[in-house]
């Protein structure tokens, strides 16, 4: 049996703005610190009906004009 680290997939709005407090770049990498740098992570959506992984093409910088 071996480790994974699971980010639930939440659905909390249809915008950005709409999310509420999400957690920023630092406090993320600070939060995985605890972990052995070799335990993949994956996405957990629909209480664990469907899961994902996540790759670098998945993570990308873009600009939303919050309302």
């Amino acid at each position: 049996m071996k480790n994974v680290i699971y980010i639930n997939g939440n659905r909390n709005g249809y915008g950005p703005d709409q999310c509420g407090r999400t957690l920023t770049v630092a406090e993320l990498i600070e939060f995985l610190n605890q972990f052995d740098d070799e335990t993949p992570v994956y996405l957990k959506n629909d209480g664990g009906y469907t899961f994902g992984s996540i790759q670098e093409g998945d993570i990308w910088e873009d600009e939303y004009e919050f309302e």
